[in-house]
């Protein structure tokens, strides 16, 4: 009977800690969408009274074997490439994963904007934005971003804004959504789970993977380029 007694208990124990952790988990969501939703708006609301931003911000996403962007990927190029063009900013910062030489995100971003007439020098490629986190980490120190704008979809631009807030960051989001993606109730609950885990990086700020010297957006993007 102790031994059922104690099982009851811990059982019981159990409950309580998954239950507060949920509510935990639910209260950090709620807090971050809310914190950011006033943040996110449209090219249309912002093209008639928008201080010009020091650059547009989009977020790698998969690239395709043959090097092509993935169709979630070209969503989000073009509509940063609609900011760039309807004025908002003179210049863009191309911000993912190239950290192998097999895989490269950022040169295909800033190509196909190229193909798209943005000139090549007014676009910045960050090699080393491996997590949402370490792009606005990366946008704020090494670009020397203070205003921006920031092209994703929506669920992950919450996030986006809130990691661009919490660096200091004037920040607007703009999200690219205009289709729904297979996957995406699967893809929404894993940003859940980031969100709790950058409300911990925003409160800490650990250096990102990469740092280095400052390269300021409003100079020559080319800079950038790979050696």
């Amino acid at each position: 009977m102790p031994c059922l007694l104690r099982l009851k208990r811990t059982a019981a124990i159990m409950a309580v800690v998954m239950i507060l952790g949920a509510l935990f988990c639910c209260a950090v969501n709620i807090f971050v969408k809310s914190f950011a939703k006033k943040q996110i708006t449209s090219i249309e609301a912002l093209s008639d009274h928008y201080e010009k931003a020091d650059a547009v911000l989009v977020l790698g996403a998969q690239v395709k074997a043959d090097g092509s962007p993935s169709v979630m990927l070209k969503e989000r190029l073009d509509t940063g490439i609609a900011v760039y063009k309807a004025g908002l900013t003179d210049r863009m910062i191309m911000s993912g994963d190239h950290g192998r030489k097999d895989y490269d995100e950022v040169n295909t971003m800033k190509d196909y904007a190229v193909e798209q007439g943005v000139p090549a020098e007014h676009i910045f490629m960050d090699h080393a934005g491996f997590s949402t986190y370490e792009s606005m980490y990366r946008a704020k120190e090494i670009f020397q971003v203070n205003r921006m704008l920031v092209v994703t979809q929506r669920y992950h631009l919450y996030r986006a804004v809130y990691d661009a807030k919490m660096m200091g960051v004037d920040v607007k989001g703009i999200p690219c959504d205009t289709r729904i993606y297979s996957g995406n109730r699967y893809r929404k609950f894993r940003e859940a789970l980031a969100r709790i885990k950058d409300a911990g990086y925003t409160f800490i700020k650990p250096e990102p993977t990469y740092l280095g010297d400052a390269i300021p957006v409003s100079g020559n993007g080319n800079i950038t380029n790979d050696l």
